[in-house]
């Protein structure tokens, strides 16, 4: 575990809310561990493993003692060194990515940035999990007393996570809209009008033909933005003129997307990808076709990330505020309402590829 330290300061982090209440505020006494373990049906030692994780449990059995702990809104009662501990001057970042691409992506770093920015007393500890169910030692150590609350980044795999959290009493928070399953307070740019905007510069442009790169379709920014895409076509009378391909919101991606497309899609005039990554893999393969940018296809991105700038020619992007992503989930951490959530807007930013 590594601290981060401050990083720049984001463009517009807003204010923390009024009377908010420091993280480790101390909550009020709640329901017992045999109480749970009555509402499910099961015994207290079955109870404990279920929300301690600490050995297995039928996924039945686990489910029910989850449900009955949101129910009851139960808080775990934590150990006196656990409690001492509670305090801790620490955040904990949880990112479920590959180590080496969330290393590589300027994405978390910006959100790091803003986090930092608006609670610079605080260390930010930086954990990686990959996809599935939590492991055990992680989740001993977030509900462990360890760190003062927890954001989570990318797509957890852990339906089971949040609310494992919420009942060891840790403030959680989403970076992104949770499946709808989730209540989980979060925090996410307007993925759906930003696409919407992207696809309007393209009909004015005069472009008939548009496909688009789209993301993962289980993540919340995949879905959106392909749900801004068809929704834009909508809006201008060619609802049944898509031409979809998905990549992974990476650069390799969306090189084969691109190339998918051509093929399927020869008259395709301009495409608008989910992620600057995709764009600039799109950039390559039109390139490698012979296909000019702007003047054959335009090309229009999502994130507005550095390399947004510096590709030739200069990426026409959707601008998300990153930074502000990470300063609002902090600031949301000190109430974390099941449900609420804050959504900032995007913005577009023109270059030479549209």
């Amino acid at each position: 575990m590594l601290p981060v330290h401050p990083l720049p300061r984001p463009h517009h982090a807003g204010p923390l809310p009024d009377g908010a209440a420091p993280l480790s505020a101390l909550r009020p006494p709640g329901p017992t561990l045999a109480q749970v373990a009555a509402h499910a049906g099961v015994s207290s030692a079955t109870a404990s493993r279920v929300l301690n994780r600490s050995a297995p449990v039928s996924a039945q059995i686990a489910a029910r003692v989850e449900l009955a702990a949101r129910e009851l809104r139960y808080v775990r009662r934590r150990a006196p060194a656990a409690a001492a501990a509670r305090d801790t001057g620490a955040i904990a970042v949880v990112a479920f990515a590959d180590v080496l691409r969330f290393h590589a992506d300027p994405f978390p770093v910006r959100l790091l940035a803003g986090a930092q920015h608006v609670a610079p007393e605080r260390e930010l500890v930086v954990l990686t999990a990959g996809p599935g169910p939590a492991r055990p030692s992680l989740v001993r150590y977030l509900c462990g007393g360890h760190v003062d609350g927890v954001l989570l980044v990318g797509r957890w795999g852990d339906p089971a996570l949040p609310g494992l959290l919420q009942a060891a009493g840790v403030p959680v928070v989403a970076l992104g809209r949770p499946p709808q399953s989730q209540r989980l307070a979060h925090v996410d740019a307007d993925n759906l009008s930003g696409a919407r905007a992207a696809m309007g510069l393209l009909h004015r442009a005069g472009r008939r033909r548009i496909a688009t790169i789209a993301g993962p379709p289980d993540t919340a920014a995949g879905a959106d933005r392909l749900a801004g895409y068809r929704r834009a076509l909508l809006d201008h009378g060619d609802p049944t003129r898509t031409a979809v391909a998905y990549g992974d919101f990476g650069t390799r991606s969306g090189e084969h997307a691109m190339l998918r497309l051509l093929d399927q899609f020869p008259d395709v005039d301009a495409v608008f990808a989910a992620s600057d990554a995709m764009a600039v893999g799109a950039l390559r393969a039109l390139r490698r076709l012979g296909r000019r940018v702007p003047d054959d296809v335009a090309v229009i991105g999502f994130d507005d990330s550095p390399a947004a700038a510096t590709v030739r020619p200069g990426l026409t992007t959707v601008r998300q505020p990153v930074e502000d992503l990470g300063a609002r989930a902090v600031e949301l951490l000190r109430d974390p309402s099941p449900g609420r959530s804050v959504v900032l807007p995007t913005h577009l930013v023109v270059r030479q590829s549209c």
